[in-house]
C-alpha cells in the first residue's frame, strides 16, 4: 500500500478545557498519512486518479476550524472519520500536536491509526 502524506499542517482555531483557552487562537499541527494505491495516478501521470493533498489540507482546515472544541483527541477522531468517508483511503493516521501546551516540552499531542470497517 502506498502513502499520501502531509507533515506539520498549521491551523490556528479555538482549542482547550481551561477558560482562557477559549478566548484565544492556538496554533496546531497535524500530520496525515492516507494509504492508497498511486499506480493508476502514476502511470497516467493524472492528479485525478491521487489524493489531492491541497484538498485534503484544505479539507482539514476547514473541519479543525469548524468550531470550538475541548481535546485534540476529538479533533483526531472527526479528522480521521472525514479521511475515511470522503477520500479514497482504507486506513489513515492522523497525529495532532500542541506545541507549548506544556512548558517543559516542545510539544504534546496524540496520534491514532483508523481503519474503514
Amino acid at each position: 500500500m502506498d502513502i499520501v502524506f502531509v507533515k506539520q499542517l498549521a491551523v490556528d482555531t479555538v482549542i482547550g478545557v481551561y477558560a482562557w483557552e477559549k478566548t484565544i487562537q492556538q496554533r496546531l499541527f497535524f500530520d496525515l498519512e492516507l494509504c492508497t494505491d498511486i499506480r493508476a495516478a502514476a502511470d497516467a501521470d493524472d492528479i485525478r486518479q491521487t489524493l489531492d493533498y491541497a484538498v485534503v489540507c484544505e479539507r482539514v482546515t476547514t473541519l479543525v476550524q469548524s468550531g470550538p472544541v475541548e481535546l485534540i483527541e476529538t479533533l483526531a477522531e472527526r479528522i480521521a472519520n472525514m479521511l475515511l468517508a470522503d477520500f479514497a483511503t482504507t486506513q489513515v493516521m492522523v497525529q495532532v500536536d500542541k506545541p507549548g501546551a506544556v512548558a517543559a516540552a516542545t510539544t504534546v499531542g496524540v496520534r491514532i491509526v483508523r481503519s474503514r470497517h
